[in-house]
């Protein structure tokens, strides 16, 4: 027989004994409708492992809706009302505690099974005695476990400190105690500020990998930054030491009160309280530099903040009061407006303590923040500084720049290397292909895939099976030529990177351009295609960034053929939707006709590029005018039958 049913057929006196059990924090009415399956868990266990209690726990609120369900289909409106209640209070009051409501319910079912014992033991003796002992009450069935956490160990002792107070109040009878529980809070304030040291180390690994996911962020990388949580972890890490600190100043007033021979608190207070003023110092200078605007500490006296560029003078105001009204989310903050750069000097006109061997786009600053933080009595110097910036004084600077922030942030998590670039390290393909390819997903919508990076490694490091670990020189990434060409690999990259923002981002978020892709790789994919099949690329021979297409002849040879590359003057005319939609040649019969027909792998061109032209885009041209329309790139057919005797497949259409 279940539990519950066996309780109900106790006699009276043990009902009421029973009827105290439960409360609004774990109603009867609930024990009643679910008695079979409260019965049927494990709730001792739960009571200790909180996953398993969060379980439980959201078992229960399920069962409570299946009951719910059961009384809505017998119209029972008045045990549909006390269950929707219930499933509330019980939300409300346990959803983040469910191992409390665990506890409670486990004591609960000890104490039925205890009161049933007491009855049937009475039974047996024919006695009618009341069972011994009362019932314990529900503040006494909630015990502490496992106090690891630092709030609750600093409200622990806060506690201890109002014992000793009242302590003192009456030391003639409680000298002895006073004594022993002032030694335990001096060895709990000792193990406390051990706890925080080592905790200290802790922040510092975190604060490493921190800095390391702000570089990788920098140069187009995943923005994992959980600046939030990082704010918060270190907010309440001093504010637990600010209240160490305010409770052991405490101990002076109590030392003050009444105090005897060998008392722990005259002994070790000062020693404490130089401990957790270093441990917040160290704090605040390791961290409170990197988050200085965001750690929520009251400053009476304001924030002065300094901005300082080596080598370069500022000219306006570089000093500033941080304060809450400049900033959106309640931290501090100040914004410098009109600010000019001067570079230094010395005597003979040349740049001061600059590397002479380095080009303006290699060598690397540093942003300092400087300030001054006074709380509670304390002064604390702060210095932070920003990643290292390159200063340039013309756009077309702009592309050798941000490589030179590429290199530095893929390379080294060194904090202030402004000489990196008098010896720069090797990268490996690897390390360089995932910032390439987070040069494209960080402004479009796609990446590059395993194939285009293929493509990109053989132009940077020529033919190879296997492009794992293979090493690249700055030199050779940025500043050399590439074979046959006079540009380097990434000016050219770069133009493309540009062009695919300004231009063709709407086609390359489609996936519809294969970008970078071999003359091998292009003559497979099409050999098998049916005539009017084309591909867009990239130009590998435009160093401003173009974009061509190539298709399949439609004669019977069924050649390849490619047309000029647009660049961005001729994309700013035309968008190269239309171009596409509107592109004709002259065939054998003096007749204009369209040789693309099906985007790789198989979509119909109208459909692929239709969306993107506006309707007057893309007119027919009048067979009397063939150069009426500026999409039109016309190929003479005397030159055709020349090439094709020539057997030139890769041929790229000039303009008339």
């Amino acid at each position: 027989m279940a539990q519950w049913n066996q309780l109900q057929q106790l006699e009276t006196r043990y009902l009421e004994q029973l009827y105290h059990l439960y409360s609004d924090s774990f109603p009867m009415e609930l024990r009643q409708f679910l008695a079979p399956w409260i019965e049927s868990q494990d709730w001792a266990y739960a009571a200790n492992k909180e996953s398993h209690a969060t379980l439980v726990f959201h078992n229960l609120l399920g069962e409570i809706d299946q009951q719910y369900s059961r009384f809505l289909q017998e119209n029972n409106v008045l045990y549909q009302h006390n269950l929707r209640r219930i499933k509330q209070h019980l939300q409300s009051k346990y959803l983040e505690k469910p191992m409390e409501i665990a506890r409670i319910v486990a004591r609960c079912l000890w104490e039925e099974q205890r009161l049933l014992q007491t009855a049937t033991t009475a039974a047996q003796d024919g006695t009618a005695s009341h069972p011994s002992g009362t019932v314990v009450t529900e503040k006494q069935q909630i015990l502490e476990h496992n106090l690891q956490d630092i709030r609750k160990r600093v409200q622990d002792m806060e506690q201890k400190m109002k014992m000793l107070e009242n302590l003192q109040d009456d030391f003639d009878f409680n000298y002895k105690t006073l004594k022993s529980q002032g030694g335990n809070l001096n060895q709990d304030s000792q193990n406390f500020c051990d706890k925080l040291a080592r905790l200290k180390n802790l922040t510092d690994d975190e604060l490493a990998d921190w800095k390391r996911r702000q570089q990788i962020a920098c140069i187009g990388g995943p923005p994992n930054i959980c600046l939030d949580r990082l704010e918060t972890w270190i907010t309440s890490l001093a504010e637990s030491q600010l209240q160490i600190r305010q409770q052991i100043k405490k101990l002076e007033e109590l030392q003050q009160k009444v105090s005897y021979k060998g008392d722990p608190i005259i002994q070790h207070r000062p020693a404490l309280e130089e401990k957790i003023v270093d441990l917040f110092r160290n704090l605040m200078k390791r961290w409170g530099a990197s988050l200085l605007a965001s750690i929520s500490i009251t400053c009476p006296d304001g924030l002065d903040i300094y901005y300082r560029i080596e080598f370069f003078n500022i000219l306006g105001t570089n000093t500033k009061v941080m304060n809450m009204e400049e900033s959106n989310n309640g931290s501090l903050s100040a914004e410098f407006k009109h600010l000019t750069l001067r570079e230094q000097r010395c005597g003979n006109g040349g740049r001061t303590n600059s590397d002479a061997s380095l080009i303006v786009t290699e060598e690397l600053h540093l942003i300092t923040f400087e300030t001054e933080v006074y709380h509670q009595g304390l002064k604390i110097d702060l210095e932070t500084h920003s990643l290292p910036v390159v200063v340039i004084s013309n756009i077309c600077q702009m592309p050798n720049a941000w490589a030179s922030i590429l290199w530095y942030n893929m390379l080294t998590n060194h904090p202030k290397n402004v000489n990196f670039f008098t010896k720069p390290p090797v990268g490996t393909w690897d390390q360089v292909a995932e910032v390439l390819s987070w040069q494209f997903s960080s402004t479009t919508k796609r990446g590059l895939t395993i194939e285009q990076l293929t493509t990109l490694a053989e132009k940077l490091l020529g033919p190879c099976v296997n492009y794992s670990g293979c090493q690249i020189t700055w030199a050779k990434f940025c500043k050399e030529n590439m074979a046959g060409k006079g540009f380097s690999f990434w000016v050219w990259l770069d133009n493309i990177i540009d062009l695919v923002k300004k231009y063709i981002l709407a086609l390359w978020n489609e996936g519809y351009i294969l970008g970078f892709i071999s003359k091998e790789r292009e003559r497979a994919i099409l050999s098998p295609k049916p005539p009017g099949t084309f591909l867009l690329r990239f130009s590998e021979s435009s160093k401003e960034g173009g974009i061509t297409f190539t298709w399949v002849e439609k004669d019977i040879s069924g050649k390849r053929r490619s047309v000029e590359p647009y660049t961005k003057q001729q994309l700013n005319s035309m968008s190269f939707a239309e171009i596409i939609m509107g592109y004709k040649i002259m065939d054998a019969t003096n007749i204009l006709v369209s040789p693309l027909v099906y985007l790789f792998p198989e979509i119909p061109k109208e459909d692929a590029f239709g969306k993107y032209c506006r309707p007057e885009a893309a007119p027919e041209a009048e067979l009397g005018d063939p150069c009426s329309s500026k999409s039109i790139r016309k190929f003479n057919v005397l030159s055709w039958k020349l090439w094709d005797e020539l057997t030139v497949e890769d041929l790229e259409v000039p303009p008339q």
